[in-house]
């Protein structure tokens, strides 16, 4: 049986419209003040409606368009919640023009090594034979996907062993 539109949705049925891991839902909470899906008993959360737009908009920015985190965030603090729910629905195609991916280099002329830092352009193999939009975006994903995975692996090794049951 299908939901209703205005139904709440679980992170489960979220992460599998969308196509993401369900850690993925649960790390754009972190970095994305604007998510806060209904938590109830055990922590279970539930997306409403514009919950799941707000999520489709920043997928779309962050594996369509190539944007990073930060860049995304950005378009959130500049254009509003509405405009990325827009794009989620789809009703919202073109960004601004002042809204371009950007991404910053550190004074070196090379990107900064943390989880959250902003990738550089990767640069043409030779001049005048550029990256196409498409390998491009992939690509930017891809260094997202590895930074998450960076930032995981890094917060597992702080943490202090456990002996089981504890």
């Amino acid at each position: 049986m299908d939901k209703s539109p205005d139904a709440f949705r679980t992170i489960s049925e979220v992460a599998e419209e969308l196509d993401v891991p369900q850690h993925v839902l649960r790390f754009w909470e972190t970095r994305f003040n604007h998510i806060k899906p209904l938590k109830r008993g055990g922590g279970r959360r539930y997306y409403r409606p514009d919950d799941v737009d707000l999520l489709k908009g920043i997928r779309h920015l962050l594996y369509g368009e190539g944007y990073t985190i930060k860049g995304v965030q950005r378009i959130l603090k500049e254009e509003g919640v509405r405009f990325v729910q827009g794009i989620g629905r789809g009703e919202q195609s073109v960004l601004p023009p002042h809204a371009e991916p950007a991404h910053e280099v550190d004074e070196g002329g090379s990107a900064g090594s943390s989880a959250d830092a902003e990738a550089a352009d990767p640069p043409a193999s030779s001049p005048g034979q550029a990256l196409a939009p498409d390998a491009r975006r992939e690509l930017r994903a891809a260094l997202e996907d590895l930074y998450e995975c960076d930032r995981v692996l890094r917060s597992l090794r702080d943490m202090p062993d456990q002996a089981p049951g504890d």
